[in-house]
C-alpha cells in the first residue's frame, strides 16, 4: 500500500513539474498596430445572429406563450431575451434557412388559435403552430433594438406572395394589407432593412442552377418593393461554400441590379467530418477545426473575385449569413434538431472567423452565426426553465468592442501551430479604434499548450493604460452546462502591459483576450 501511494505521490510530482515547465515555454509573435491610419468600418452587422423554425431554436428557445410557467413577457422567453439584450445584437434573421422556402407568411399572422398547424417539412417533420409569425418576431427584433432580415420564399412561393408580405409589414397608408396588419394589432408599419430573395436555392431552396435562380431573381425582386420610406436591401442567394461558379454565375447574368449577394459556409458539415463531436475531444480534432475554419478566407475570396470584376468600388455587398461550427448532433437528441454543446473551441473559431470578416470589411458587411438558441452554435442553450450561456455567447460579448469602430491596420507575424497534419498561425490579432477614441485589440491564441508572448508597436496611440478581459479554461473541450453553467466565463486579464507604445501581452494558451488601450 505504501508503495503504491508514493508511486502516485511520484506521478503527481512529474505532471505538476510537467504542467509548470510547459506554462513557463512560450512562443513569441509581433504586431504592429497602425492606429495612424484606417482602412473603413467594422459593420456592426456582422455580429448578427440567425434564428429558423429548427429544433428548439424558436420554440422552446426563445417562445413559450404567454401561458407558460416559464417567466415570459407576450411569450418571449425573458431569461433569453434579457441575455440577448446584452449581447447587443444588431441584426436577426428570420424564419429561415430551409424553412423559409416552404413558409407562408401568412400562416403566422391573426389570432393564434386560428392559425394553421402545418409540417415541418425539412426538420423532422414536427407539426408548426405558427404561433410564433411575424408580428411576434418583428416586435422581439424592435425591443431588442435588433434589425430585421427576413427570408423570403422563392422556393415555393410566388412573387406576388412576396411582394404582399412586404406591403403587409411596411406600409402605412390606406390598403387592403396595410389594414389587416392595423387588425391584428400593428398600426405603425415596421421597418425591414434586409430582404433575402430566397435562401439555398441551390440546395434545399429548390435544388436550382445558378443560371435558373439568376432569372428567378430578376423576376422576384421587380416586385420586391419599397414602401412608405422603407429602404430595403435585398439579398441574392449566394454560393455554398467555395462555389464559385454560382457567384460568377450571378455576376454576369444579373450584375448590380442585386444590392448584397449571400455566402454560406460551415465549418465541420457532418457529411464530410465524419461526424465530429462537440466536446470529448483531444487535441488533433481541436487543431483540426481550427484550422479548417480559415477556409473562410477563401470561401469570401472565391466569392470577391467575380464581383470585383464587375464592382471594384464594393456596391455590392457579400452577407455571410450562415456561418458556424456543424458537429454531431447530441446522444439522445434527434438528428433533425442539430442540438450540439458548445465548447471552448467554438468560442476560438468566432474569435479567427470575425477576424477574418474585420479583415474584409470592404465587403463583408453582414453576417450570422448559426444559430442563436438550441442549434449548431448557440449563443444560449436551454432546458425547460433553466438556461446557460454558452462559451461561444461570452466571446460575442466581448467582440462587442468592434461593432461600427474603425479598423486598423495589423502587421502580424506569428509562429505557426502545428498538430498531426493540421496547422495555422497561432496567434489571430485584429484591432479597431471607438468612435471614444479608445483602441480595442483581440488576439486569439490557438495554440493547444503554449503561451504566446506578444509585443505590439503602436503606432499614433496616445493611450497610458491597457485593460482587458480573457476568455479560457483547463480542458480544450470545456464546456458549460446546466449543472455547472460558469466553467467557461470572461475573467479578469492583468498580464499586459503598456511602456512607451509597446503593448506586451503574455496571452494564455488556447485563449481569447480583448484589451483596451485609452
Amino acid at each position: 500500500m505504501r508503495t503504491a501511494t508514493r508511486l502516485a505521490t511520484t506521478l503527481l510530482l512529474t505532471f505538476l513539474a510537467s504542467s509548470a515547465a510547459t506554462q513557463a515555454t512560450a512562443g513569441e509573435a509581433t504586431a504592429v498596430i497602425r492606429a495612424d491610419q484606417e482602412v473603413g468600418k467594422i459593420s456592426r452587422h456582422v455580429y448578427g445572429h440567425f434564428a429558423e423554425h429548427l429544433g428548439r431554436c424558436i420554440y422552446d428557445g426563445i417562445w413559450v406563450g404567454k401561458d407558460s410557467s416559464i417567466p415570459n413577457t407576450d411569450g418571449v422567453r425573458n431569461d433569453v431575451f434579457d441575455a440577448l439584450k446584452k449581447l447587443e445584437v444588431p441584426n436577426l434573421r428570420w424564419p429561415g434557412g430551409c424553412f423559409a422556402d416552404d413558409y407562408h407568411w401568412r400562416d403566422g399572422i391573426g389570432p393564434k388559435d386560428q392559425r394553421p398547424k402545418r409540417i415541418n417539412m425539412h426538420w423532422g417533420q414536427v407539426t408548426d403552430t405558427n404561433a410564433f409569425g411575424t408580428h411576434e418576431f418583428l416586435d422581439l427584433c424592435e425591443k431588442l433594438g435588433a434589425d430585421a432580415y427576413l427570408a423570403g420564399n422563392v422556393g415555393s412561393g410566388t412573387p406576388d406572395e412576396m411582394r404582399d408580405w412586404l406591403e403587409y409589414m411596411t406600409f402605412d397608408g390606406d390598403s387592403e394589407l396595410a389594414n389587416l396588419r392595423r387588425q391584428n394589432g400593428r398600426e405603425e408599419p415596421w421597418k425591414v432593412p434586409f430582404f433575402g430573395v430566397g435562401n439555398e436555392n441551390w440546395g434545399c431552396g429548390g435544388n436550382m442552377r445558378p443560371e435558373y435562380y439568376a432569372d428567378l431573381y430578376r423576376r422576384y425582386a421587380t416586385y420586391c418593393r419599397n414602401f412608405s420610406g422603407d429602404r430595403i436591401t435585398l439579398v441574392a442567394c449566394g454560393a455554398n461554400g467555395h462555389d464559385a461558379n454560382w457567384t460568377k454565375v450571378m455576376t454576369e447574368r444579373i450584375g448590380r441590379r442585386m444590392p448584397a449577394i449571400s455566402l454560406h459556409y460551415y465549418t465541420v458539415y457532418p457529411a464530410w467530418a465524419n461526424k465530429t463531436t462537440a466536446t470529448g475531444f483531444g487535441e488533433k480534432e481541436w487543431a483540426a477545426v481550427l484550422s479548417e475554419c480559415l477556409r473562410m478566407r477563401s470561401a469570401i475570396g472565391n466569392a470577391e473575385e467575380s464581383l470585383d470584376e464587375i464592382d471594384p468600388n464594393n456596391r455590392i455587398g457579400l452577407y455571410v449569413d450562415e456561418w458556424g461550427a456543424w458537429y454531431q448532433n447530441e446522444p439522445g437528441t434527434p438528428g433533425y434538431a442539430l442540438y450540439q454543446q458548445n465548447s471552448l473551441r467554438d468560442a476560438l473559431l468566432a474569435g479567427i472567423t470575425l477576424h477574418i470578416f474585420h479583415e474584409h470589411n470592404d465587403r463583408v458587411r453582414v453576417a450570422n452565426i448559426a444559430q442563436v438558441v438550441n442549434v449548431l452554435q448557440a449563443m444560449i442553450l436551454t432546458d425547460g426553465d433553466k438556461m446557460l450561456l454558452t462559451p461561444s455567447y461570452h466571446l460575442f460579448e466581448m467582440y462587442r468592442v468592434h461593432h461600427d469602430a474603425t479598423r486598423l491596420p495589423v502587421e502580424l507575424e506569428s509562429p505557426e501551430y502545428s498538430h498531426e497534419g493540421h496547422k495555422l498561425p497561432a496567434v489571430s490579432l485584429s484591432a479597431s479604434r471607438s468612435k471614444e477614441g479608445v483602441v480595442n485589440v483581440s488576439i486569439v491564441n490557438a495554440h493547444a499548450s503554449e503561451a504566446m508572448d506578444l509585443t505590439c508597436t503602436l503606432e499614433g496611440v496616445d493611450g497610458d493604460q491597457v485593460s482587458g478581459r480573457v476568455l479560457t479554461a483547463d480542458k480544450l473541450d470545456a464546456h458549460n452546462t446546466f449543472d455547472a453553467p460558469e466553467v467557461v466565463a470572461p475573467t479578469a486579464f492583468n498580464d499586459a502591459k503598456l511602456d512607451a507604445g509597446k503593448l506586451s501581452v503574455r496571452v494564455p494558451a488556447h485563449s481569447v483576450v480583448v484589451l483596451s488601450v485609452e
